[in-house]
């Protein structure tokens, strides 16, 4: 008996190391602290947090649905074409704070609050700030920069994503509900305000809120 017990000891001790391997991964997969993995990310994002407590006090009026986070919110790698075709991805930003809207031609709370978005741009946009507004229409490429000349919008750059698959990631990510969604995303790439439907974005609260963002 004494020769077979560590050979039957030994598969549980293996199975007990496995398990606590595999847990340790869990959670470290869960909190962000796998080596290698979202620490960089979480760094960056927690330089952010200033920003987030000049926002909150200023989230009302015409911006009172903005949600601000507790913490600052790391996102997807999103992608989507810039004016001239070339592939963009919001890491191209970095170094900017940028009101990320998505928007379509079919959609009419989204149309409504171009102009707004267009004069904001025109009023705060520059080396520091840009309205990044991304149409996901899927048909007919055409239609978009038809309809932003038509009514009028001309300080908008026209970014797209054709398959929208900009909206599935967020919307994955539970920071996408619907039509038109917008976030404001830090220079370090971080979410620091998020909205579910319109806002009037010229308004003295919405030019406020974004100042603030830009630390002015």
């Amino acid at each position: 008996m004494a020769e077979t017990t560590p050979l039957i000891r030994r598969p549980l001790f293996v199975v007990a190391v496995l398990g606590a391997a595999v847990l340790g991964v869990g959670l470290a997969l869960t909190t962000g602290r796998l080596v290698g993995g979202n620490d960089a990310a979480a760094a960056q994002c927690e330089m952010a947090q200033a920003t987030l407590d000049r926002l909150r006090p200023l989230a009302k009026g015409e911006v009172a649905a903005v949600k601000v986070p507790s913490t600052p919110q790391a996102l997807p790698a999103l992608a989507f074409d810039g004016p001239d075709g070339k592939r963009l991805t919001l890491a191209d930003f970095k170094g900017r704070t940028v009101l990320l809207n998505l928007w379509a031609t079919w959609c009419a709370p989204c149309r409504q609050e171009m102009p707004a978005l267009d004069a904001l741009e025109a009023d705060l946009g520059g080396a520091d700030f840009e309205v990044v507004a991304v149409n996901i229409d899927t048909r007919d490429p055409e239609k978009p920069q038809a309809w932003l000349k038509d009514a009028g919008i001309t300080r908008l750059a026209h970014y797209r994503d054709p398959e929208a698959k900009i909206f599935q990631e967020l919307k994955s990510a539970g920071k996408a509900f619907g039509m038109p969604t917008t976030l404001v995303v830090g220079p370090e790439g971080c979410a620091v305000a998020e909205l579910a439907g319109p806002a009037e974005w010229h308004s003295d609260d919405a030019v406020a809120l974004i100042k603030a963002a830009l630390g002015r």
